[in-house]
């Protein structure tokens, strides 16, 4: 076969494919045309590979039908639009969805913690416990505070948030046991209210809350916030409405898997502000600040972009595509 020859007799096909592929908007009988080509084009394609299967036509004709097919079944957003979508409605609207939840973690959690620094300081033999006098006076006049300095501010970011984030993610996932979370959530409220009461009894409280809320404003709220997800899984397995348990707990795991993932850039910001605020020599009213204005920034985008993406309809879920959802005919 003469491909030349070939290649001038079916060269106006392939012209008219590459034009409507390059169009912005088809209407119907274009997409029509699309398609008779994009098949023709294929047989096209077939029978030169079967004679230079290695041609410059060859792979011309491939590319042309790569575009095409890219054209006719639809490609995906770009990178840069996924990850505008993920922050702008996704992740507010996941956030959104378990804020009472969150703030109901959050005050259960600071209850355990006042009540276990409380019968630390109350009961007698409690901190003796702890360690002997002389390891308690150094933890609490040197350690405590050494602790957020002994590393360089860079590690210790990162150590911190990658540690912090594997716990977020932790409460996500194995929420739905419905034991895992009350549990973590338990031994790090009591751990917490026997450091407050060591310090209390020392008369440095003030120095616990300087080195604790920097960072503790927003860190310990994102643990409330995976806390949260995971519980809502739970629930979702144990009362799953309408829906089939797996359906629900499918559709509340893509959402709330969201949260975990959203938790690592938050938990990476307050990485940073205990790295580099919490032990710096920065007035304590101004680190304190700081860490407030974190926590505020973020339950302003929860409250004012999380309620307008959920208004719209966004739960966190993935798309109807990407989730797998199939269309059921009659």
């Amino acid at each position: 076969m003469d491909l030349d020859a070939f290649t001038a007799v079916h060269s106006d096909d392939w012209k008219r494919l590459d034009e409507l592929v390059a169009r912005r908007r088809l209407d119907g009988p274009e997409a029509d045309e699309l398609l008779r080509l994009y098949q023709r084009a294929s047989t096209h394609l077939s029978i030169v590979r079967s004679v230079a299967p290695e041609g410059t036509v060859s792979a011309s004709l491939s590319m042309r039908l790569s575009r095409a097919r890219t054209r006719l079944t639809g490609s995906r957003s770009n990178f840069m639009e996924d990850l505008a979508n993920f922050f702008v409605y996704s992740l507010p609207a996941a956030f959104y969805r378990v804020r009472w939840l969150t703030a109901a973690v959050g005050a259960a959690f600071i209850l355990v913690v006042w009540l276990t620094g409380f019968w630390a300081v109350n009961t007698p033999g409690v901190l003796a416990a702890a360690g002997s006098d002389e390891e308690v006076r150094r933890y609490v006049e040197e350690d405590f505070v050494n602790y957020y300095s002994e590393n360089p501010a860079a590690s210790f970011s990162g150590m911190v948030w990658t540690n912090n984030a594997w716990i977020a993610v932790q409460a996500v996932v194995f929420g739905i046991t419905g034991v895992w979370v009350p549990w973590m959530l338990y031994q790090n409220a009591v751990n917490l209210g026997i450091t407050a009461g060591m310090m209390a009894a020392h008369d440095r409280l003030d120095v616990f809350f300087i080195y604790i809320l920097p960072h503790g404003f927003m860190e310990l709220t994102s643990i409330f916030i995976a806390a949260a997800a995971g519980l809502r899984i739970f629930w979702a397995f144990i009362a799953p409405g309408r829906r089939t348990r797996m359906t629900s707990v499918a559709q509340e795991g893509r959402s709330l898997m969201t949260v975990g993932l959203g938790l690592v850039v938050v938990l990476f910001i307050s990485g940073l502000v205990e790295g580099f605020v919490t032990p710096s020599p920065l007035p304590a009213w101004l680190r304190l600040g700081i860490g407030f204005a974190v926590l505020a920034a973020y339950w302003a985008y929860t409250l004012i972009l999380g309620r307008r993406a959920y208004l719209a309809g966004h739960r966190g879920d993935l798309s109807a595509r990407d989730a797998g959802v199939e269309l059921r005919t009659a």
